[in-house]
C-alpha cells in the first residue's frame, strides 16, 4: 500500500468498528419501517451504510463513473445478520481496492458523469475522502436518527450519546 493511503486505511478500520456498533442495533423486525414516504426503509438505509466503502472503492478503480447507468435503490435486507455480513465484505473490498492503488492512480483524476455531461472531476484520493468516507458518515448519522425515532438506544459514535457514555 502506498504511504498516502495509510491514514485513510486506518480511518476505514476505525470507522468500520463504529459502523458495526450502529448496525448491530438495527432491529430485524423493523427493516421495512421508514420515517417518511420519501425516505428509504430502515433496512435499505442500513444496507447502504454497510456497503458504501466497498462500492465506492470499487467505483474509484475506474477512470469515470456514469450515474445515468446506475441504480441507487438499495436492496431490502432480510436480517441484521445480513447487514453485518455486508459490512465485513464491504470493508474487505475497500481494503483490497485501496491496497492496489498506485500513487499515480490515487492522485489521478476521477470523473463523475451523467452521459456526456461531466458532474465533477477530482483527484481520486479527494473523491475517496468525500464520496466514500464523508458520504458514509453522513448516512450513518442518518441511520442513528432512524434508531432514535424507533426509541432504540443509540450507541457511542464519537463521544457519548444520550444512551451511552464511554467516559464513565
Amino acid at each position: 500500500m502506498i504511504k498516502m493511503l495509510e491514514p485513510m486505511m486506518g480511518e476505514i478500520q476505525q470507522e468500520a468498528a463504529t459502523t458495526k456498533r450502529v448496525l448491530e442495533r438495527v432491529p430485524g423486525d423493523k427493516l421495512s419501517w421508514k420515517p417518511h414516504s420519501k425516505s428509504m426503509t430502515l433496512g435499505q438505509l442500513a444496507i447502504h451504510v454497510a456497503t458504501i466503502p466497498g462500492a465506492i472503492a470499487t467505483m474509484a478503480q475506474q477512470e469515470a463513473f456514469d450515474v445515468s447507468k446506475a441504480s441507487f435503490e438499495p436492496p431490502q435486507p432480510a436480517s441484521t445478520a445480513d447487514l453485518l455480513k455486508a459490512l465485513d465484505e464491504s470493508i474487505k473490498t475497500a481494503e483490497t481496492a485501496l491496497g492496489g492503488l498506485s500513487e499515480s492512480s490515487a492522485t489521478g483524476t476521477f470523473r463523475l458523469v451523467y452521459g456526456e455531461k461531466e458532474i465533477f472531476a477530482l483527484p481520486r484520493i479527494a473523491m475517496l475522502r468525500s464520496i466514500m468516507l464523508n458520504h458514509w458518515y453522513h448516512h450513518r448519522g442518518q441511520l442513528s436518527v432512524y434508531l432514535r425515532l424507533l426509541d432504540i438506544p443509540v450507541p457511542v459514535i464519537y463521544g457519548r450519546s444520550a444512551d451511552e457514555n464511554p467516559f464513565q
